[in-house]
């Protein structure tokens, strides 16, 4: 990091010219051989190979992209004025507002932006094109959600030519010339500093931590930079006198122990930029989901059922598209009062009919239906099955084949004619009764990861 120096390699991003860097006298560097000030110097340049790959914006890039008119003005992304801003433009942030804020918050903020309600087959669409384009480079991707992963470049120099750090300027490039949307690359010896260096230089970045740097990098920062380490964690350190990644580095081992139990090697290690796990290609999704947040509280079950149906398609279609099927069934209602109620029935037949996990669904919302309001529903299907197994029925259970065969010809015929060429009649009873707004989350590991289980 800081400015350049002579002796470190540089990398040019517009034109990938490679030379040795010095120094200009206003201290940036402009490439000698195309004039871009888009340029990048660090002494490990050439040497490094995982990376972090994030997309900038990407809701609100990809709207952008598809409507020019919209390229300078502030987009929020979300629904309603009861929901949250799912993402919004670098525009609306220059306002004050974030993902997760509330809409009229964000509204407050900035009145003059565009609201845009999520059009998540679109986003699908879009993230499955980068995905397939970062396994071109490598078959080392571990996606941390629709518009993030980690890549690991190692060995991969004969493959493309050049250096990871050449393979990736290259990448973003192509990405913004073929897709339309811009990325934020960020480069290091391990995962935990790559994460950190690709929030540095947003948006269209591509910065370097270095291992030789990383302890000096790092000591100033807040503790909270670490994965794993949230408000309580952060209070524990504090109450031990340790607010600052470069007090946990020095921490007497033991002593970190005591304060942070089995974790405080692990975050010791990283506090001095050592992070020993690999880029992992393969990861287990535990659930498929989807909720809805409503404009106004619902309590009734008749209103509440459209709902948890279309629900249940979305969920149905996802576990299909990604090749799994559920054996256990979750339902999630957040009352107005933001209390959450969540229950689960399991030990199903694997299944991926939205009928079957509407079924279960239901027979939980009946029991939850006890007066009280709700602003938010959402349903999952857990303890994911190999997708031959799903809805093959038997002799207690001579449905599940003719039900299979059933939504295989209302996929079809809404893949030629859309979505709405075949409907329940319960779903009339429930137009316009939410904003739209949902969210898929499986959990896995310790980094913070978004929604992940639309492509894998």
């Amino acid at each position: 990091m800081g400015a350049p120096t002579a002796e470190r390699p540089s990398l040019c991003r517009d034109c990938l010219a490679l030379s040795e860097a010095a120094a200009a006298a206003s201290g940036r560097l402009r490439c000698a051989a195309c004039g871009s000030p888009r340029t990048i110097a660090h002494p490990e340049l050439l040497a490094l190979s995982i990376a972090h790959i994030d997309c900038d914006a990407f809701f609100a890039a990809v709207e952008k992209r598809d409507d020019p008119s919209l390229a300078d003005k502030p987009v929020i992304i979300g629904g309603g004025k009861r929901g949250v801003v799912a993402t919004c433009c670098y525009v609306a942030r220059i306002h004050g507002v974030r993902s997760a804020m509330p809409m009229f918050k964000a509204l407050d903020a900035c009145p003059d932006a565009v609201v845009i309600r999520p059009d998540m087959s679109k986003y699908l669409a879009v993230g499955r094109q980068v995905r397939a384009m970062m396994r071109d480079l490598t078959p080392l991707v571990e996606p941390l959600s629709i518009d993030e992963a980690f890549l690991d470049l190692s060995g991969t120099q004969r493959l493309h030519g050049a250096a990871p750090a050449v393979t990736l300027a290259r990448f973003a490039r192509t990405i913004e010339r073929e897709i339309g949307i811009t990325v934020s690359v960020g480069l290091a010896p391990n995962k935990f500093l790559a994460k950190i260096a690709s929030d540095l230089d947003k948006p269209r970045g591509f910065a370097v931590i270095g291992a030789a740097e990383a302890a000096a990098f790092l000591a100033e920062r807040s503790v909270g930079l670490i994965p794993g380490v949230g408000a309580v964690a952060q209070k524990r350190l504090a109450q031990a006198g340790i607010t600052r990644i470069g007090q946990l580095a020095r921490a007497d081992p033991a002593r970190l122990v005591a304060v942070a139990g089995r974790d405080g090697l692990r975050l010791k290690a990283l506090a001095e930029g050592r992070d020993e796990r690999r880029v992992e290609p393969v990861r287990e999704t535990k659930s498929v989901s989807a909720e809805t947040t409503f404009e106004r509280d619902i309590a009734a079950l008749d209103a509440l059922e459209p709902i948890l149906w279309r629900l249940c398609e979305k969920v149905a279609s996802r576990l299909v598209a990604d090749g799994h099927a559920g054996r256990s069934v979750t339902l999630k209602l957040k009352q107005a009062d933001f209390r959450l109620r969540t229950r689960t029935v399991s030990g199903l037949a694997p299944t991926q009919l939205a009928s079957r996990l509407y079924d279960a669904g239901r027979r939980l919302l009946v029991e939850e239906c006890d007066g009280a309001a709700f602003r938010l529903i959402g349903i999952g299907a857990g303890d994911l099955a190999d997708p031959a197994l799903a809805d093959r029925g038997d002799l207690a259970d001579r449905d599940a084949p003719r039900e299979k065969s059933r939504a295989e010809a209302i996929a079809a015929l809404r893949g030629r004619f859309g979505d709405a060429a075949v409907q329940r009649g319960i779903v009339l009873r429930g137009e316009d009764r939410e904003t739209g707004r949902e969210k898929k989350r499986p959990e896995r590991g310790s980094e913070k990861r978004k929604p992940d289980d639309q492509l894998e």
